[in-house]
C-alpha cells in the first residue's frame, strides 16, 4: 500500500463538513427539463472477433466466427482520422485476446471487428506484466503528440492482486505501435484496492490526471486522484479518501428501475474525469453518487500544495439526477455526463451553472464512454458492464453498441 499523509480526526471532519456545504454555495441543478435532443443506436453489433491487420477491412473474407469472452466494449476514443479505438477490460473474464484494439466502424452490424493494438502479443496476458497491456479500461487519444495513453488496471479476471509493476500509463505511437515511455503506477495504486478508472491528458503540458475508484477495496474505498507527469515519469497520488472523490452516503446504483446488484450494492467512487478546453479545470463524477466536481489544474501542478489546500478549492457542481459513469468536455466547455439511471445525457453548462437531462433512451443498457467524434458529434458506449459483472450476460449473447448524439453548433 503506497504511503498517505494521514489527517487527525478534527480534519477529517472539517473535510467532510467542507465538502458537503460546498453545494450551499454553487448553484444548484436546475429543474429537470424533458429530454430535448434524439439518440441514434450508431452500432449494434453481436459478438465480436478480433483479425489480423491484413484481413481488417470491410471488403475483406467473412469474419471468423465471433468470440464469446464476457468483455463488453467499454472505452471509446477516435484519432484524427476518424479511426475509433476502444477498450474491452478483462474485468469479469481473462480470454479476451486483446484489452485495447482498434474498431472497423465501417462495419455496422453483425460481430464487431477488432484489431489488437498495438499487436496480440502486446496485449499477451502471459506475457511480462510490465511491459503488456493486461487489462484496460480507461484510455485517451493524444491528437497533439500523436500518442495513446493506455492505462492498465494490472489485474485480470481471478487475480486478487495486480502483478508487481503491472499497474501503469503506457504511452504508445499511434503511427508505429511502439512504446514511447512507460509510467509505473505501483508506488502511488494499491495493488490489491486500487481500481484505475479513467485518464484525461493535457496534452500541451503532457500531464495526465487519474481516477483511481477504489472498488477493489470497498466500502473502505481507496479513492484518490493521480496526476502523472510525462517528462519525469512521476505520478503522485492526491485527495486521498477525499469525501468528494467517495461513495456518498445512503446513495444507491440504478439502472432501468432496479437497484444494481441487491445485497452486494455496488460502492464506485470518482469514476469519469475530463478537462475543460484551456485545461484550467479538472471535472470529475462519482458512480456512487449524484454529484459533479471540480477543481482548478494549477492546485494540481503545485507540489507544495497540501491535501486540504487542494480540497479548499473542489466546487460542488450540483446534482446530475442520476449515478453516473462516462464525461466529456466539448470545445465550448459544455461537460458531459452519461446517467446510467435513467440511461441518457446530462448536460453541465458551466457559464449559466445548469444541469439538465439533454436525450434518454431506455435501450441503452449502462451508458459508460463519453467522447467526441472528428465531426463533433457526440458518441457514447453502452457496455451492459453491470449486467456482465452480475453474471447476467449469457455466452453467445453479448452485445455491443455504441450510441450517437448529434449536437447543433449552437449548443
Amino acid at each position: 500500500m503506497p504511503r498517505h499523509s494521514r489527517l487527525s480526526s478534527t480534519a477529517a471532519v472539517a473535510l467532510l463538513l467542507h465538502v458537503f456545504s460546498i453545494a450551499s454555495v454553487v448553484h444548484a441543478a436546475a429543474p429537470e427539463q424533458p429530454p430535448t435532443a434524439t439518440l441514434e443506436r450508431w452500432r449494434s453489433y453481436s459478438g465480436v472477433t478480433w483479425e489480423a491487420p491484413a484481413t481488417s477491412r470491410a471488403d475483406a473474407a467473412p469474419a471468423p466466427s465471433p468470440h464469446s469472452v464476457g468483455a463488453p466494449i467499454a472505452g471509446i476514443h477516435f484519432d484524427g482520422q476518424g479511426q475509433a479505438f476502444v477498450s474491452t477490460p478483462r474485468l469479469v473474464s481473462a480470454q479476451a485476446p486483446a484489452t485495447l484494439s482498434r474498431l472497423d466502424t465501417r462495419v455496422t452490424s453483425g460481430p464487431a471487428r477488432l484489431t489488437a493494438f498495438p499487436s496480440i502479443s502486446a496485449n499477451a496476458v502471459q506475457a511480462a506484466p510490465q511491459q503488456a497491456l493486461r487489462n484496460v479500461l480507461g484510455f485517451y487519444v493524444d491528437q497533439r503528440n500523436g500518442w495513446l495513453w493506455a492505462l492498465d488496471m494490472g489485474f485480470v479476471a481471478g487475480e486478487a492482486q495486480a502483478p508487481e509493476g503491472a499497474q501503469k500509463v503506457l504511452v504508445i505511437d499511434l503511427a508505429s505501435g511502439q512504446t514511447v515511455r512507460r509510467i509505473a503506477l505501483d508506488g502511488v495504486a494499491d495493488r490489491s484496492g486500487s481500481f484505475l478508472n479513467d485518464i484525461v491528458v493535457d496534452e500541451a503540458r503532457r500531464v495526465a490526471y487519474i481516477s483511481d475508484s477504489g472498488l477493489r477495496s470497498a466500502p473502505q474505498n481507496q479513492a484518490a486522484l493521480i496526476v502523472v507527469d510525462f517528462a519525469s515519469g512521476q505520478a503522485r497520488r492526491v485527495l486521498h479518501r477525499h469525501p468528494a472523490l467517495l461513495p456518498e452516503p445512503g446513495v444507491q446504483v440504478f439502472s432501468h428501475g432496479e437497484e444494481v446488484w441487491p445485497g452486494n450494492p455496488l460502492q464506485l467512487g470518482i469514476n469519469g474525469i475530463a478537462l475543460s478546453p484551456d485545461r484550467a479545470t479538472l471535472y470529475w463524477t462519482v458512480t456512487t453518487g449524484r454529484h459533479a466536481y471540480a477543481i482548478p489544474t494549477a492546485v494540481l501542478h503545485d507540489t507544495a500544495a497540501t491535501d486540504a489546500q487542494r480540497a479548499a478549492q473542489i466546487q460542488n457542481l450540483g446534482d446530475v439526477g442520476g449515478n453516473t459513469d462516462g464525461i466529456a468536455t466539448d470545445a465550448q466547455g459544455l461537460l458531459y455526463i452519461t446517467d446510467v439511471t435513467r440511461n441518457g445525457i446530462v448536460r453541465y453548462n458551466p457559464h449559466r451553472r445548469s444541469m439538465s437531462l439533454l436525450a434518454a433512451d431506455d435501450g441503452i443498457r449502462w451508458p459508460d464512454t463519453a467522447t467526441f467524434t472528428p465531426g463533433g458529434d457526440l458518441l457514447f458506449t453502452a457496455s451492459n458492464l453491470n449486467q456482465h459483472f452480475a453474471g447476467a450476460v449469457q455466452p453467445g449473447q453479448e452485445r455491443y453498441e455504441l450510441w450517437r448524439l448529434k449536437l447543433s453548433p449552437h449548443r
